[in-house]
C-alpha cells in the first residue's frame, strides 16, 4: 500500500490494439472475463490543464483483488496515454487508488506538491492522474472516484473473475460493437 496514495486497486496498461491485448490476457495469462467498452464517453477531460476531447476504449478484468485496465486511445488528442506510447511503447502505465472523497484526496495531494497531469469524468466519476513519472517510467498514479455505485460494480467484476471458467471471455458494453476477437 502506498502511504501517500492509498491501496493499489488497479494497474493500467496502455495498448495500441485493445482486442489483441484482451486476447493475450485471456489466452496467455488466463485473466478474464473482460468488460469491454469500445467508446468511452469522457467529459471535462483536461491534459495539463487544457481541455480536449478524448476518444478511447477501455477493458477491465480482475486478477485477484487487482483490477487490470487496458486503454487504447483512438485519437491523437494530447494525453498521458499518448505521451507514454510515444516514449515507451505499450505497457504498464499507472497504478490507481480508489476513493469516495476524490475532491479531498486531490486537494491533499496538491498541497503535498503533486501536479495533475490529466483528469476527466466518466459516468459521473472523476479520475485524476498525477504526473508522478519523473525520471522513472510506469509510475503514474491515478485517484479514481468510486462513488455513484462504481465500487459495487467493481466488486461484482472481481467476484465474477473469482469463479470464471474461461468461457465467455469478453462482455461488450457497446451494443453495436460486433468486432470479432
Amino acid at each position: 500500500m502506498s502511504r501517500i496514495f492509498g491501496k493499489v486497486r488497479q494497474m493500467g496498461y496502455v495498448v495500441r490494439d485493445i482486442e489483441a491485448a484482451m486476447k493475450h490476457w485471456v489466452e496467455v495469462l488466463g485473466v478474464g472475463p473482460w468488460v469491454y467498452t469500445k467508446k468511452i464517453i469522457t467529459t471535462d477531460f483536461r491534459y495539463h490543464g487544457k481541455p480536449y476531447d478524448l476518444d478511447m476504449s477501455i477493458a477491465l478484468a480482475n486478477s485477484g483483488d487487482i483490477q487490470i485496465e487496458l486503454i487504447q486511445q483512438r485519437s491523437d488528442t494530447p494525453s498521458m496515454y499518448r505521451d507514454f506510447l510515444q516514449a515507451h511503447g505499450e505497457g504498464f502505465h499507472h497504478m490507481s487508488a480508489w476513493t469516495t472523497d476524490i475532491n479531498g484526496e486531490v486537494e491533499r495531494l496538491l498541497k503535498m506538491g503533486y501536479k495533475i497531469g490529466q483528469e476527466g469524468v466518466i459516468s459521473e466519476n472523476r479520475f485524476v492522474y498525477f504526473d508522478t513519472e519523473g525520471s522513472h517510467p510506469c509510475t503514474v498514479y491515478e485517484i479514481y472516484d468510486v462513488g455513484n455505485g462504481m465500487i459495487e460494480t467493481f466488486d461484482q467484476l472481481r467476484e465474477t473473475a473469482e469463479v470464471w471458467d474461461g468461457n465467455d471471455a469478453i462482455c461488450r458494453v457497446d451494443p453495436d460493437d460486433d468486432t470479432e476477437l
